[in-house]
Protein backbone atom coordinates (compact mmCIF):
# COMPACT_ATOMS: atom_id res chain seq x y z
CA UNK A 1 0.00 0.00 0.00
CA UNK A 2 2.93 2.34 1.03
CA UNK A 3 4.77 1.60 -2.37
CA UNK A 4 1.43 2.57 -4.44
CA UNK A 5 0.94 5.93 -2.30
CA UNK A 6 4.61 6.58 -3.17
CA UNK A 7 4.40 5.65 -6.81
CA UNK A 8 1.59 7.98 -6.99
CA UNK A 9 2.76 10.95 -5.25
CA UNK A 10 5.12 10.68 -8.03
CA UNK A 11 3.54 10.44 -10.73
CA UNK A 12 1.14 13.45 -9.79
CA UNK A 13 4.71 15.05 -8.90
CA UNK A 14 6.18 14.68 -12.02
CA UNK A 15 2.63 15.39 -14.16
CA UNK A 16 2.61 18.91 -12.15
CA UNK A 17 6.16 19.72 -12.82
CA UNK A 18 5.61 18.68 -16.87
CA UNK A 19 2.36 20.75 -16.42
CA UNK A 20 4.36 23.37 -14.90
CA UNK A 21 7.26 23.28 -17.79
CA UNK A 22 4.50 23.31 -20.34
CA UNK A 23 2.92 26.49 -19.18
CA UNK A 24 -0.25 25.32 -17.92
CA UNK A 25 -0.43 27.47 -14.08
CA UNK A 26 1.38 30.87 -15.92
CA UNK A 27 -1.17 33.23 -14.98
CA UNK A 28 -0.84 37.21 -15.57
CA UNK A 29 0.13 38.95 -12.31
CA UNK A 30 -1.13 42.71 -11.80
CA UNK A 31 0.61 45.52 -13.41
CA UNK A 32 2.23 42.66 -16.00
CA UNK A 33 1.72 43.09 -19.76
CA UNK A 34 -1.19 41.33 -21.55
CA UNK A 35 -0.02 37.54 -21.86
CA UNK A 36 -0.88 35.20 -24.81
CA UNK A 37 0.15 31.78 -24.32
CA UNK A 38 -0.82 30.43 -27.34
CA UNK A 39 -2.55 26.67 -28.04
CA UNK A 40 0.22 24.68 -27.81
CA UNK A 41 1.41 24.01 -24.66
CA UNK A 42 5.27 24.74 -24.34
CA UNK A 43 5.62 25.58 -28.06
CA UNK A 44 3.03 28.64 -27.54
CA UNK A 45 3.61 30.29 -30.91
CA UNK A 46 7.43 29.48 -31.87
CA UNK A 47 6.09 27.65 -34.89
CA UNK A 48 4.25 31.09 -36.13
CA UNK A 49 6.92 33.36 -35.08
CA UNK A 50 9.58 31.32 -37.25
CA UNK A 51 7.58 31.24 -40.36
CA UNK A 52 7.07 35.04 -40.54
CA UNK A 53 8.39 37.07 -37.13
CA UNK A 54 7.27 40.13 -39.02
CA UNK A 55 3.42 39.32 -39.43
CA UNK A 56 3.12 37.67 -36.42
CA UNK A 57 4.48 40.50 -34.04
CA UNK A 58 2.45 43.15 -36.26
CA UNK A 59 -0.52 40.74 -35.40
CA UNK A 60 0.29 40.46 -31.48
CA UNK A 61 1.03 44.66 -31.43
CA UNK A 62 -2.78 45.01 -33.39
CA UNK A 63 -4.37 42.75 -30.35
CA UNK A 64 -2.20 43.48 -27.31
CA UNK A 65 -0.91 46.64 -27.65
CA UNK A 66 3.00 48.09 -27.71
CA UNK A 67 3.66 45.83 -24.73
CA UNK A 68 2.66 42.10 -24.33
CA UNK A 69 4.10 38.84 -23.59
CA UNK A 70 4.34 35.45 -25.48
CA UNK A 71 4.82 31.95 -24.94
CA UNK A 72 7.79 30.31 -27.57
CA UNK A 73 9.42 27.55 -27.07
CA UNK A 74 9.24 26.99 -23.30
CA UNK A 75 10.15 30.82 -22.78
CA UNK A 76 8.18 33.74 -21.66
CA UNK A 77 9.08 36.79 -24.18
CA UNK A 78 8.23 40.26 -23.47
CA UNK A 79 8.36 41.99 -26.71
CA UNK A 80 8.43 46.21 -26.24
CA UNK A 81 7.29 48.34 -29.24
CA UNK A 82 7.54 51.79 -28.35
CA UNK A 83 10.68 53.22 -29.05
CA UNK A 84 10.38 55.73 -26.24
CA UNK A 85 11.41 52.35 -23.67
CA UNK A 86 14.07 51.18 -26.07
CA UNK A 87 16.68 54.05 -23.90
CA UNK A 88 15.65 52.61 -20.30
CA UNK A 89 16.03 48.42 -21.70
CA UNK A 90 19.11 48.73 -23.81
CA UNK A 91 20.86 50.87 -20.89
CA UNK A 92 19.67 48.61 -17.71
CA UNK A 93 22.63 47.21 -15.57
CA UNK A 94 23.19 43.49 -16.83
CA UNK A 95 22.13 42.72 -12.83
CA UNK A 96 18.96 43.65 -14.52
CA UNK A 97 18.65 42.78 -18.24
CA UNK A 98 21.12 40.68 -19.50
CA UNK A 99 21.60 40.43 -22.46
CA UNK A 100 24.68 37.27 -22.58
CA UNK A 101 22.32 34.86 -21.03
CA UNK A 102 20.31 34.32 -24.31
CA UNK A 103 23.20 35.05 -26.67
CA UNK A 104 25.44 32.36 -25.04
CA UNK A 105 22.91 29.81 -26.09
CA UNK A 106 22.52 30.98 -29.20
CA UNK A 107 26.48 30.64 -29.55
CA UNK A 108 26.60 27.33 -27.85
CA UNK A 109 24.26 25.83 -30.88
CA UNK A 110 25.46 27.48 -33.56
CA UNK A 111 29.13 27.15 -33.06
CA UNK A 112 29.98 25.14 -30.69
CA UNK A 113 31.58 27.75 -28.52
CA UNK A 114 31.03 28.20 -24.66
CA UNK A 115 32.16 32.12 -23.96
CA UNK A 116 33.48 32.81 -20.39
CA UNK A 117 33.39 36.20 -18.92
CA UNK A 118 37.19 36.39 -19.62
CA UNK A 119 36.94 35.73 -23.14
CA UNK A 120 34.02 38.85 -23.75
CA UNK A 121 36.29 40.95 -21.79
CA UNK A 122 39.55 39.62 -24.53
CA UNK A 123 36.84 40.26 -27.54
CA UNK A 124 35.69 43.55 -26.14
CA UNK A 125 39.13 45.56 -25.91
CA UNK A 126 40.53 43.68 -28.53
CA UNK A 127 37.58 45.51 -30.28
CA UNK A 128 37.81 49.00 -29.43
CA UNK A 129 41.97 48.83 -29.98
CA UNK A 130 41.48 47.43 -33.40
CA UNK A 131 37.61 48.06 -35.26
CA UNK A 132 38.03 51.52 -33.95
CA UNK A 133 40.18 54.82 -34.12
CA UNK A 134 43.96 54.02 -35.15
CA UNK A 135 43.12 50.57 -35.24
CA UNK A 136 40.57 50.58 -37.82
CA UNK A 137 42.70 52.94 -40.28
CA UNK A 138 45.22 49.81 -40.12
CA UNK A 139 42.37 47.70 -40.41
CA UNK A 140 41.03 49.72 -43.69
CA UNK A 141 44.27 49.42 -45.26
CA UNK A 142 44.59 45.92 -45.23
CA UNK A 143 41.11 45.78 -46.16
CA UNK A 144 41.86 48.23 -49.50
CA UNK A 145 44.47 45.61 -49.95
CA UNK A 146 42.78 42.52 -50.69
CA UNK A 147 39.66 44.54 -52.68
CA UNK A 148 42.85 45.18 -55.02
CA UNK A 149 43.83 41.12 -54.79
CA UNK A 150 39.84 40.68 -55.47
CA UNK A 151 38.15 43.34 -57.55
CA UNK A 152 41.09 45.27 -58.99
CA UNK A 153 44.32 43.01 -59.84
CA UNK A 154 42.66 42.62 -63.42
CA UNK A 155 42.12 46.34 -64.54
CA UNK A 156 45.62 46.95 -65.14
CA UNK A 157 46.26 43.64 -67.52
CA UNK A 158 44.87 46.10 -70.81
CA UNK A 159 41.84 44.20 -71.67
CA UNK A 160 39.44 45.30 -73.03
CA UNK A 161 35.87 47.15 -72.14
CA UNK A 162 34.02 44.56 -72.31
CA UNK A 163 30.60 43.57 -70.10
CA UNK A 164 31.08 40.39 -67.37
CA UNK A 165 27.25 39.41 -66.05
CA UNK A 166 26.93 38.00 -62.96
CA UNK A 167 24.65 37.33 -60.00
CA UNK A 168 24.57 40.58 -57.92
CA UNK A 169 23.97 38.92 -54.31
CA UNK A 170 26.18 35.66 -55.24
CA UNK A 171 29.20 38.84 -56.66
CA UNK A 172 28.97 41.17 -53.52
CA UNK A 173 28.79 38.57 -50.75
CA UNK A 174 31.82 36.95 -52.43
CA UNK A 175 34.22 39.75 -52.48
CA UNK A 176 32.78 41.65 -49.66
CA UNK A 177 33.37 38.35 -47.39
CA UNK A 178 36.79 37.21 -49.16
CA UNK A 179 38.17 41.00 -48.38
CA UNK A 180 37.50 40.93 -45.30
CA UNK A 181 38.57 37.04 -44.73
CA UNK A 182 41.67 37.98 -46.00
CA UNK A 183 42.27 41.44 -44.09
CA UNK A 184 41.26 39.67 -40.73
CA UNK A 185 42.85 36.13 -40.59
CA UNK A 186 45.85 37.08 -43.02
CA UNK A 187 47.61 36.15 -46.31
CA UNK A 188 49.21 33.44 -48.10
CA UNK A 189 53.44 33.65 -47.10
CA UNK A 190 54.99 34.71 -50.93
CA UNK A 191 57.82 32.48 -49.60
CA UNK A 192 55.93 29.27 -49.29
CA UNK A 193 53.73 30.27 -52.76
CA UNK A 194 57.07 31.07 -54.44
CA UNK A 195 56.37 34.26 -55.38
CA UNK A 196 53.82 37.27 -54.43
CA UNK A 197 51.54 36.39 -57.59
CA UNK A 198 51.51 33.08 -56.76
CA UNK A 199 50.66 33.51 -53.31
CA UNK A 200 48.15 36.40 -54.28
CA UNK A 201 46.28 33.47 -56.38
CA UNK A 202 46.39 31.10 -53.49
CA UNK A 203 44.36 33.78 -51.36
CA UNK A 204 42.21 34.04 -54.18
CA UNK A 205 41.38 30.20 -54.63
CA UNK A 206 41.12 29.47 -51.01
CA UNK A 207 38.97 32.14 -49.64
CA UNK A 208 36.63 31.46 -52.87
CA UNK A 209 36.32 27.79 -51.35
CA UNK A 210 35.91 29.04 -48.17
CA UNK A 211 33.02 31.45 -48.80
CA UNK A 212 31.50 28.76 -50.67
CA UNK A 213 30.98 26.12 -47.53
CA UNK A 214 30.48 29.42 -45.92
CA UNK A 215 26.95 29.83 -47.61
CA UNK A 216 25.94 26.36 -47.07
CA UNK A 217 26.65 26.84 -42.99
CA UNK A 218 24.79 30.22 -43.74
CA UNK A 219 21.50 28.60 -45.78
CA UNK A 220 21.27 26.07 -42.32
CA UNK A 221 22.04 29.34 -39.81
CA UNK A 222 18.25 30.63 -39.10
CA UNK A 223 16.88 26.90 -38.83
CA UNK A 224 20.19 25.88 -36.35
CA UNK A 225 19.99 28.66 -34.26
CA UNK A 226 16.39 27.96 -33.30
CA UNK A 227 17.48 23.94 -33.14
CA UNK A 228 14.98 23.26 -35.91
CA UNK A 229 17.31 21.66 -38.35
CA UNK A 230 15.87 17.55 -39.60
CA UNK A 231 18.37 14.77 -39.07
CA UNK A 232 19.96 15.47 -42.27
CA UNK A 233 20.32 19.43 -42.27
CA UNK A 234 21.71 18.65 -38.35
CA UNK A 235 24.47 16.16 -40.47
CA UNK A 236 25.62 18.69 -42.68
CA UNK A 237 25.60 21.45 -39.97
CA UNK A 238 27.89 19.62 -37.33
CA UNK A 239 30.25 18.79 -40.57
CA UNK A 240 30.66 22.16 -42.02
CA UNK A 241 31.09 23.28 -37.99
CA UNK A 242 33.77 20.76 -38.02
CA UNK A 243 35.67 21.92 -41.64
CA UNK A 244 35.43 25.54 -40.18
CA UNK A 245 36.85 24.65 -36.92
CA UNK A 246 39.86 22.92 -38.82
CA UNK A 247 40.39 25.69 -41.34
CA UNK A 248 40.40 28.52 -38.97
CA UNK A 249 42.25 26.84 -36.39
CA UNK A 250 44.73 28.79 -34.36
CA UNK A 251 47.71 26.70 -35.72
CA UNK A 252 46.95 27.28 -39.17
CA UNK A 253 45.96 30.72 -39.08
CA UNK A 254 49.36 31.90 -37.21
CA UNK A 255 50.98 30.35 -40.28
CA UNK A 256 49.68 33.16 -42.73
CA UNK A 257 51.36 36.53 -42.82
CA UNK A 258 49.47 39.74 -42.02
CA UNK A 259 47.42 38.60 -39.47
CA UNK A 260 44.86 41.37 -38.28
CA UNK A 261 45.75 42.54 -34.64
CA UNK A 262 42.24 41.89 -33.42
CA UNK A 263 42.33 38.07 -34.55
CA UNK A 264 46.26 37.86 -32.95
CA UNK A 265 45.16 39.50 -29.79
CA UNK A 266 42.40 37.75 -29.00
CA UNK A 267 44.14 34.08 -29.57
CA UNK A 268 46.85 35.38 -27.59
CA UNK A 269 44.95 36.56 -24.60
CA UNK A 270 42.31 34.23 -24.39
CA UNK A 271 44.88 31.26 -24.57
CA UNK A 272 46.76 33.58 -21.19
CA UNK A 273 43.25 33.01 -20.06
CA UNK A 274 43.05 29.31 -20.16
CA UNK A 275 40.76 28.90 -23.04
CA UNK A 276 41.78 25.37 -24.23
CA UNK A 277 42.62 25.60 -27.94
CA UNK A 278 39.46 23.23 -29.49
CA UNK A 279 37.56 26.02 -27.93
CA UNK A 280 39.67 28.88 -29.52
CA UNK A 281 39.28 27.21 -32.93
CA UNK A 282 35.64 27.17 -32.50
CA UNK A 283 36.06 30.85 -31.22
CA UNK A 284 37.41 31.91 -34.20
CA UNK A 285 34.82 30.41 -36.26
CA UNK A 286 32.49 32.57 -34.80
CA UNK A 287 34.74 35.77 -35.22
CA UNK A 288 34.03 34.86 -39.01
CA UNK A 289 30.16 35.07 -38.88
CA UNK A 290 30.26 37.90 -36.81
CA UNK A 291 32.31 39.69 -38.65
CA UNK A 292 31.51 38.96 -42.11
CA UNK A 293 27.58 37.53 -41.96
CA UNK A 294 26.10 40.65 -42.29
CA UNK A 295 28.46 42.98 -44.85
CA UNK A 296 28.11 41.11 -47.82
CA UNK A 297 24.28 40.66 -48.00
CA UNK A 298 23.97 44.81 -47.08
CA UNK A 299 26.56 45.69 -50.14
CA UNK A 300 23.72 44.00 -52.21
CA UNK A 301 20.92 45.71 -51.40
CA UNK A 302 22.87 49.01 -51.43
CA UNK A 303 24.05 48.78 -54.83
CA UNK A 304 20.66 47.23 -55.76
CA UNK A 305 18.79 50.05 -54.70
CA UNK A 306 21.22 52.72 -56.20
CA UNK A 307 20.89 50.93 -59.72
CA UNK A 308 17.33 50.92 -59.17
CA UNK A 309 17.34 54.60 -58.55
CA UNK A 310 19.11 56.51 -61.16
CA UNK A 311 19.28 59.49 -59.15
CA UNK A 312 20.79 58.42 -56.19
CA UNK A 313 23.34 55.74 -58.28
CA UNK A 314 24.12 59.82 -60.08
CA UNK A 315 24.33 61.41 -56.60
CA UNK A 316 26.41 59.14 -54.80
CA UNK A 317 28.83 58.66 -57.75
CA UNK A 318 29.18 62.01 -57.98
CA UNK A 319 29.97 62.09 -54.87
CA UNK A 320 32.88 59.70 -55.33
CA UNK A 321 34.33 61.03 -58.19
CA UNK A 322 34.51 64.33 -56.13
CA UNK A 323 36.20 62.95 -53.18
CA UNK A 324 38.44 61.03 -55.50
CA UNK A 325 39.60 64.48 -57.10
CA UNK A 326 40.16 66.37 -53.83
CA UNK A 327 42.39 63.61 -52.84
CA UNK A 328 44.59 64.01 -56.09
CA UNK A 329 43.03 60.54 -57.37
CA UNK A 330 41.41 59.99 -60.88
CA UNK A 331 39.86 57.29 -62.47
CA UNK A 332 41.17 57.29 -66.20
CA UNK A 333 42.96 55.33 -69.73
CA UNK A 334 45.98 53.78 -68.35
CA UNK A 335 45.78 55.23 -64.53
CA UNK A 336 46.43 52.05 -61.61
CA UNK A 337 43.07 51.69 -59.48
CA UNK A 338 42.52 54.08 -56.89
CA UNK A 339 43.88 53.81 -52.94
CA UNK A 340 40.56 54.77 -50.67
CA UNK A 341 41.83 55.32 -47.29
CA UNK A 342 40.16 55.85 -44.52
CA UNK A 343 40.11 59.66 -44.31
CA UNK A 344 38.26 59.70 -48.01
CA UNK A 345 35.46 57.21 -46.68
CA UNK A 346 34.96 60.28 -43.99
CA UNK A 347 34.01 62.51 -46.95
CA UNK A 348 30.83 60.92 -48.29
CA UNK A 349 27.55 62.31 -46.72
CA UNK A 350 25.65 60.92 -49.13
CA UNK A 351 27.15 57.83 -49.44
CA UNK A 352 26.81 57.03 -45.58
CA UNK A 353 23.01 57.87 -46.12
CA UNK A 354 22.24 55.40 -48.65
CA UNK A 355 23.89 52.73 -46.63
CA UNK A 356 21.89 53.95 -43.51
CA UNK A 357 18.64 53.98 -45.30
CA UNK A 358 19.80 50.10 -47.06
CA UNK A 359 19.99 48.88 -43.42
CA UNK A 360 16.58 50.83 -42.28
CA UNK A 361 15.16 48.63 -44.70
CA UNK A 362 16.65 45.29 -44.59
CA UNK A 363 18.22 44.96 -41.31
CA UNK A 364 15.94 43.52 -39.11
CA UNK A 365 17.63 42.00 -35.88
CA UNK A 366 16.06 40.54 -32.64
CA UNK A 367 17.34 42.42 -29.69
CA UNK A 368 16.96 39.82 -26.69
CA UNK A 369 17.39 40.33 -22.74
CA UNK A 370 17.03 37.92 -19.68
CA UNK A 371 15.41 39.47 -16.95
CA UNK A 372 17.47 38.50 -13.73
CA UNK A 373 15.05 40.38 -11.07
CA UNK A 374 11.79 42.16 -11.43
CA UNK A 375 11.43 45.45 -13.54
CA UNK A 376 9.43 48.09 -13.51
CA UNK A 377 8.79 49.09 -17.50
CA UNK A 378 7.30 52.94 -18.54
CA UNK A 379 5.77 53.40 -21.52
CA UNK A 380 5.15 56.60 -22.70
CA UNK A 381 1.79 56.75 -22.23
CA UNK A 382 2.70 56.10 -18.88
CA UNK A 383 1.49 53.18 -17.87
CA UNK A 384 3.89 51.05 -16.07
CA UNK A 385 4.69 46.76 -16.57
CA UNK A 386 6.38 44.78 -14.40
CA UNK A 387 8.52 42.35 -16.37
CA UNK A 388 9.10 39.18 -14.19
CA UNK A 389 12.19 37.82 -13.26
CA UNK A 390 13.08 34.22 -15.62
CA UNK A 391 11.18 35.92 -18.19
CA UNK A 392 13.11 37.18 -21.41
CA UNK A 393 12.34 41.35 -23.25
CA UNK A 394 12.89 41.49 -26.45
CA UNK A 395 13.37 44.64 -29.45
CA UNK A 396 12.44 44.31 -32.95
CA UNK A 397 13.36 47.76 -34.29
CA UNK A 398 12.23 46.74 -37.85
CA UNK A 399 8.57 46.93 -37.01
CA UNK A 400 8.99 49.60 -34.11
CA UNK A 401 11.04 52.27 -35.54
CA UNK A 402 12.13 51.54 -39.07
CA UNK A 403 9.41 51.13 -41.28
CA UNK A 404 7.06 53.07 -38.51
CA UNK A 405 5.88 55.36 -40.83
CA UNK A 406 5.17 57.91 -37.99
CA UNK A 407 9.04 58.31 -37.98
CA UNK A 408 10.15 57.35 -41.61
CA UNK A 409 7.43 58.83 -44.17
CA UNK A 410 6.62 56.50 -46.83
CA UNK A 411 8.69 54.01 -44.60
CA UNK A 412 9.12 51.18 -47.63
CA UNK A 413 10.50 53.68 -50.33
CA UNK A 414 14.60 53.89 -50.91
CA UNK A 415 15.18 57.40 -50.14
CA UNK A 416 19.38 57.57 -50.17
CA UNK A 417 19.59 61.13 -48.80
CA UNK A 418 17.06 60.71 -45.90
CA UNK A 419 19.47 60.44 -43.24
CA UNK A 420 21.41 63.52 -44.29
CA UNK A 421 20.89 67.75 -44.31
CA UNK A 422 21.66 69.67 -46.89
CA UNK A 423 24.69 70.50 -45.26
CA UNK A 424 26.02 67.29 -44.96
CA UNK A 425 24.73 66.90 -41.04
CA UNK A 426 22.67 64.15 -39.68
CA UNK A 427 19.00 64.92 -39.76
CA UNK A 428 16.90 64.64 -36.43
CA UNK A 429 13.19 62.27 -36.22
CA UNK A 430 10.35 62.64 -34.27
CA UNK A 431 7.56 61.34 -33.70
CA UNK A 432 4.28 62.60 -31.47
CA UNK A 433 6.27 66.13 -31.91
CA UNK A 434 8.97 64.32 -29.65
CA UNK A 435 12.59 63.60 -30.52
CA UNK A 436 13.80 60.57 -31.11
CA UNK A 437 17.19 58.92 -30.48
CA UNK A 438 16.62 55.51 -31.66
CA UNK A 439 15.22 55.67 -34.98
CA UNK A 440 17.80 53.16 -36.57
CA UNK A 441 19.01 49.99 -35.13
CA UNK A 442 20.52 47.64 -37.40
CA UNK A 443 23.49 47.48 -35.07
CA UNK A 444 21.73 46.99 -31.68
CA UNK A 445 22.30 49.72 -28.95
CA UNK A 446 23.55 49.93 -25.48
CA UNK A 447 25.36 47.94 -23.99
CA UNK A 448 25.30 45.46 -26.48
CA UNK A 449 25.80 47.27 -29.43
CA UNK A 450 27.76 45.17 -32.08
CA UNK A 451 31.86 46.76 -31.50
CA UNK A 452 32.74 46.10 -35.32
CA UNK A 453 29.98 48.29 -36.65
CA UNK A 454 32.46 50.68 -37.79
CA UNK A 455 35.14 48.01 -39.72
CA UNK A 456 31.73 47.22 -41.26
CA UNK A 457 30.62 50.41 -42.44
CA UNK A 458 34.48 50.77 -43.73
CA UNK A 459 34.14 47.55 -45.49
CA UNK A 460 30.93 47.99 -47.33
CA UNK A 461 31.72 51.63 -47.78
CA UNK A 462 34.76 50.49 -49.73
CA UNK A 463 33.67 48.15 -51.96
CA UNK A 464 30.68 50.29 -53.41
CA UNK A 465 33.22 52.96 -53.53
CA UNK A 466 35.79 51.43 -55.76
CA UNK A 467 32.42 49.88 -57.64
CA UNK A 468 31.28 52.93 -58.58
CA UNK A 469 34.62 54.63 -59.58
CA UNK A 470 36.08 52.08 -61.64
CA UNK A 471 32.90 50.10 -63.47
CA UNK A 472 29.89 51.14 -65.17
CA UNK A 473 27.27 49.09 -63.58
CA UNK A 474 23.86 48.16 -65.06
CA UNK A 475 21.04 45.48 -64.21
CA UNK A 476 20.62 43.22 -66.94
CA UNK A 477 16.77 43.74 -66.98
CA UNK A 478 16.14 47.18 -65.66
CA UNK A 479 12.22 46.31 -65.34
CA UNK A 480 12.45 43.46 -63.02
CA UNK A 481 11.09 44.07 -59.95
CA UNK A 482 13.25 43.98 -56.56
CA UNK A 483 13.32 40.72 -55.36
CA UNK A 484 11.40 40.11 -51.66
CA UNK A 485 13.19 38.82 -48.80
CA UNK A 486 13.58 35.83 -47.27
CA UNK A 487 11.54 35.49 -43.95
CA UNK A 488 13.08 32.82 -42.67
CA UNK A 489 15.90 35.69 -41.28
CA UNK A 490 13.79 37.76 -39.63
CA UNK A 491 16.31 38.21 -36.46
CA UNK A 492 19.40 37.40 -37.66
CA UNK A 493 20.68 41.00 -38.75
CA UNK A 494 20.56 41.87 -42.62
CA UNK A 495 17.81 39.72 -44.53
CA UNK A 496 18.68 37.99 -47.76
CA UNK A 497 16.58 37.91 -50.97
CA UNK A 498 14.40 34.94 -52.52
CA UNK A 499 16.59 34.84 -55.71
CA UNK A 500 19.16 36.91 -57.23
CA UNK A 501 19.31 39.47 -59.72
CA UNK A 502 21.80 39.30 -62.65
CA UNK A 503 23.94 42.38 -63.05
CA UNK A 504 26.76 43.25 -65.40
CA UNK A 505 29.81 45.76 -65.35
CA UNK A 506 33.17 46.43 -67.32
CA UNK A 507 35.76 48.99 -66.11
CA UNK A 508 34.89 52.60 -67.06
CA UNK A 509 38.50 53.26 -69.09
Amino acid sequence: MVLWVILLCALVSSLLGGLYVLGAFRRRRPNEPPLDKGTIPWLGYLLEFRKDSSEFLKRMQRKHGDVFTVLMGGYYFTFVMDPFCFGSIVKASRSKLDFRTNAAQVVLRVFGYKPTEAAHRVAHAASIKHLMGDGLTVLTRATMESFRKLLLFSLSSGEKRVWQEEDLFHYCYSIVFRAGYLALYGTEPPQGAGSREKAEEQDRLHSNQLFQEFRKYDRLFPHLAFALLPPKDKREAERLKRHFWNTLSVKKVQQKDNISGWISDQVQLLAETGVPEYMRDRFMFMLLWASQGNTGPTAFWLLLYLLKHPEALKAVSDEVDKVLRENGQEVKAGSLPVTVTRDMLDQTPLLDSALEETLRLVAAPLLVRAVLEETCLRTSSGTEFTLRKGDRVALFPHISVQMNSEIHEEPHRFKYDRFVNADGSRKDFYRNGKKLKFVNMPWGAGVSTCPGRFFATAEMKLFVFLMLSHFDLELVNEEEEIPAIDISRWGFGTMQPVHDVRFRFRPRF
